[in-house]
């Protein structure tokens, strides 16, 4: 099971030999990271996390910013030792082995691909409150809900648009999209700032109480929820390929990121918490309603015919709560931002997605076609849009909570590798140059490995089926094409030289001045 390892100067040789461009600085890196971390999470599934926890979300944050903690440490390791494109992916492959490596890369799907989708559907709701407040126009369900999502349901076209604009965006180039990404993020960041400045001042106590009334099984399942709040920071570790001076650079970009994402997070929180109360919604039998069911919806439309709209209750978290205190017009705003840069996240997360499957294919567990770089754009487009279509039809017809938690899944199981990845190559590769050394790691990957784990148990058993059938897929698709393709398997630790994009690599001189290149 863990043979084939790919060693790690056969992965810097490859990427040496048919790399991407290198053209992000430690501040891009840091704008990517907080790009693809603040989105839906805290724009959308606040309201899911309160409907599992209550004001108990705040707690749920805070586990899930300790797990991301630990787990971003291991990965500033990585990626400065190991500065390519492929992340937990390619980590896995230099310290576990090429199934395991296929099995991480398999699963990093759910967590960029159907992320992507998730948010296109937080982008959506968005969309949809916005034209309904500003131009007060109700939009029909059939075009704003997926099947999967609400009653009477059919497509949600905006996120279905939003998807195919995004992909388009990222083939055209990586550092025309870093630069837009930098424009959303400062209209994120500028949000979520006037968000707490006029949230926090009417903070209510009362609003706290009771503060977990689903008890600590609520605030777990809320936690392994918004986790997906945190998704994202890895995301910069693919771009390693892409960065100036990585060693340097790849460890600000991550842990900045992080830092600066779990302040506002809190702040959020606990402005949300405070204004409006965040109390779970019950069925009429006092029963509590999962988050995103059937049941749930009905209840909050009966709520909404009596005019009271709970925060559980909102598509549209933030500004919902902004209207209710007061600020029509500032939350008409917030909704506004939330518009304008959750493509931001998007971006992000395709990015990831098309990087991992670019070094699957060089790797030839993939077929090579998919790791053209298109002549003029640089970037990887046929996989690109590949993902694009993939992202588009998840996003069309399902509900954002429900891709949420099985994008989380594939993440915590890709979070969990890295951290062993992490502690086998102390002990197979000790004396390997690492730029950055994880702190106390016998403590911090330990608790990296088992906070995934905790997490993933505490995701709902349909997401845990989800991903252990996804994976049954992957291993079918492994055996029946990756394992008799792959490089490693056949010898092979270099990208052919007869790939078009692969310039050919010159000879080092023979002694005696012979020259095997003239």
């Amino acid at each position: 099971m863990f043979g084939r390892v790919k060693s790690l100067d056969a992965i810097l040789a490859t990427a040496e030999k048919k790399s991407l461009h290198r053209s992000l600085g430690a501040f891009q890196l840091t704008m990517l990271g907080v790009g693809a971390i603040i989105g839906t999470g805290i724009f959308v599934l606040t309201a899911e996390a309160a409907q599992k926890a209550g004001p108990g979300m705040l707690i749920s944050f805070i586990i899930a910013g300790f797990v991301c903690a630990v787990a971003a440490l291991c990965y500033a390791e990585m990626a400065s030792m190991v500065p390519v494109s492929g992340s937990a992916y390619t980590y896995s492959y230099a310290s576990m082995g090429e199934i395991v490596a296929w099995i991480v890369g398999w699963a990093l799907i759910l967590e960029y691909a159907i992320a992507a989708s998730a948010v296109s559907v937080g982008w959506s709701n968005y969309f949809v409150g916005l034209v309904q407040s500003g131009l007060g126009l109700e939009l029909p369900t059939f075009f704003t809900k997926g099947a999967f999502a609400a009653v009477g349901g059919g497509i949600n076209l905006p996120a279905v648009v939003i998807a195919l604009l995004v992909t388009g965006l990222l083939v055209l180039g990586t550092k025309e999209s870093a630069m837009f990404n930098a424009v959303l993020v400062v209209i994120k960041v500028v949000a979520l700032t006037a968000f707490v400045v006029l949230a926090v001042p009417v903070m209510k106590m009362e609003n706290f109480e009771p503060f977990a009334p689903l008890g600590f099984g609520g605030i777990s399942a809320a936690a392994a929820s918004i986790f997906f709040a945190y998704v994202g920071f890895d995301a910069v570790s693919t771009a390693a390929e892409e960065t100036k001076n990585p060693q340097r650079n790849m460890p600000i970009g991550l842990i900045g990121s992080l830092v600066i994402c779990t302040i506002f997070y809190l702040l959020v929180a606990s402005g949300a918490i405070g204004a409006v109360g965040a109390q779970p919604v019950f069925g009429a039998a006092g029963e509590a309603l999962a988050a995103g069911s059937k049941e749930l919806q009905q209840q909050c439309a009966a709520l909404a015919g009596a005019g009271n709209v709970p925060l559980v209750c909102s598509d549209e978290a933030l500004a919902h709560v902004l209207r209710e205190i007061g600020y029509v017009n500032v939350g008409n705003l917030i909704g506004l931002a939330a518009f304008l840069a959750l493509p931001s996240v998007v971006l992000m997360m395709l990015f990831g997605q098309t990087r991992i499957f670019f070094v699957m294919a060089r790797d030839g567990l993939l077929p090579e076609g998919l790791a053209k770089v298109h002549p003029k754009f640089h970037t990887p487009h046929i996989v690109t849009m590949i993902t694009g279509v993939f992202v588009t039809m998840a996003a069309a017809f399902f509900p954002v909570g429900q891709l949420a938690d099985i994008s989380n899944s594939g993440t915590l199981f890709a979070f969990m590798t890295v951290a062993i990845g992490v502690l086998i190559l102390r002990r197979t590769a000790p004396d390997r140059h690492r730029p950055f050394r994880t702190p106390i790691v016998w403590l911090v990957g330990p608790a990296a490995i088992l906070g995934c784990a905790y997490l993933f148990f505490n995701l709902s058993g349909y997401t845990e089926l989800m991903f252990l059938g996804w994976a049954a897929v992957g291993l079918v698709v492994y055996f029946s094409y990756g394992r008799r393709k792959s490089h490693v398997g056949r010898g092979l630790v270099e990208v052919h030289e007869r790939d078009t994009d692969a310039p050919p690599q010159p000879v080092a001189p023979l002694p005696g001045g012979i020259d095997l290149n003239d």
